[in-house]
């Protein structure tokens, strides 16, 4: 439809220039917030440079929504300022679908962003933090004196340091009890290499009890070891540093081993949440859209920060209090979103049409 792609041509450059705008924002408040750590460690300025370009993907992920909410209240505003919807309107086109292509926008807008955060976002998040502590001589994190429950608290596994590359445990302590949590064997290898189906110990020693009596002997191949690799690696990583595949099994490795979960839950809910802030404030800025007819950049822009400050705010604390257990954690992540989804339709209903 031409008024389709009318609105569209209105409102893609406008996006373009507020996402730009925000990115440039968000990667200035990182740069300055550090640039006292890097002046007193003498970091390059190339350094600095890197750093800040693993942070842009970061920062388009964040500026995305507000970039959308602010781009779409001005497009409408500004075509309401000029008479342009109120011609629209008298040839019978309701508002819902002439906004139509900008809510398509917010929809496809949020499955780029679950996928962009997923893919490109948290690797280079990553290597952006790496590089900082590098640079900031910084305590790396490494994966060493890792220690997981399995099988329901039956194993428990004490390791010195994991090779994820080489899938191998060094310095390995295995400890079995019974589900009563009464002790049943102890058996302690300098290293453990991974098959493809089972951890094979080498120079393995057990202990346990015979006739009443803890006895020690050399413990004889076995595969009864078959705890996944990236157990080893997940257990040291938190849920929201992970793709979404990863966070899920990292909730199934907690729960399984009996260790607190509720908080890599949440994050897991919330990793599917966030992106929807695209589609969210899209129903927020075309309820908005319309209503400035002075004013309008400055207007819009107070109204975008405003409702993504509002947004931001009520996301952490209902995440707080689902990490913290208060509430189920698929309630922290998805309240907010549901609050404004009703929030937009009630402003969307009351728009001028």
């Amino acid at each position: 439809m031409i008024l389709d792609r009318y609105l569209v041509k209105q409102f893609l450059p406008i996006f373009v220039v507020a996402v730009s705008m925000f990115v440039l924002l968000l990667c200035l408040i990182d740069l300055f917030a550090n640039l006292w750590r890097y002046l007193n460690y003498e970091v390059p300025f190339r350094e600095i440079m890197r750093v800040s370009y693993y942070y842009l993907p970061k920062s388009l992920s964040y500026a995305t929504p507000i970039s959308l909410l602010f781009a779409a209240a001005y497009t409408l505003g500004d075509l309401y300022a000029r008479n342009e919807l109120t011609s629209i309107f008298s040839s019978g086109i309701p508002f819902r679908r002439f906004s139509l292509p900008l809510l398509v926008i917010g929809l496809l807008a949020s499955v780029f962003s679950f996928y962009f955060d997923d893919r490109v976002v948290i690797p280079t998040l990553k290597m952006k933090n790496d590089l900082s502590r590098v640079l900031l001589q910084q305590q790396s994190e490494d994966k060493s004196n890792i220690v997981i429950k399995a099988r329901q608290g039956e194993l428990i596994y004490s390791v010195d340091y994991y090779d994820h590359s080489a899938r191998i445990l060094n310095g390995i302590t295995i400890i079995e009890q019974s589900p009563e949590g009464k002790f049943i064997s102890l058996v302690r290898s300098p290293r453990a290499s991974w098959t493809g189906e089972h951890w094979a110990l080498s120079n393995a020693i057990i202990y346990e009890w015979v006739d009443g009596v803890l006895r020690t002997h050399p413990l004889q191949n076995t595969d009864i070891y078959r705890e996944q690799p990236d157990t080893f690696r997940r257990n040291q990583a938190n849920a929201g540093d992970l793709p979404a595949r990863d966070a899920g099994l990292l909730v199934g490795d907690l729960r399984s081993a009996g260790l607190p979960y509720i908080k890599a839950l949440a994050e897991y809910y919330h990793r599917f949440s966030f992106p929807s802030a695209s589609f969210v404030v899209m129903i927020l800025s075309i309820s908005m859209g319309g209503r400035f007819k002075k004013n309008i950049l400055l207007m819009s822009l107070l109204s975008s920060l405003g409702a993504a400050v509002i947004f931001y705010v009520m996301e952490m604390i209902s995440m707080m209090m689902a990490q913290l257990g208060y509430i189920p954690p698929i309630i922290g992540a998805w309240f907010p979103v549901g609050v404004f989804i009703i929030i937009g339709l009630s402003l969307l209903g009351n728009a001028k049409t």
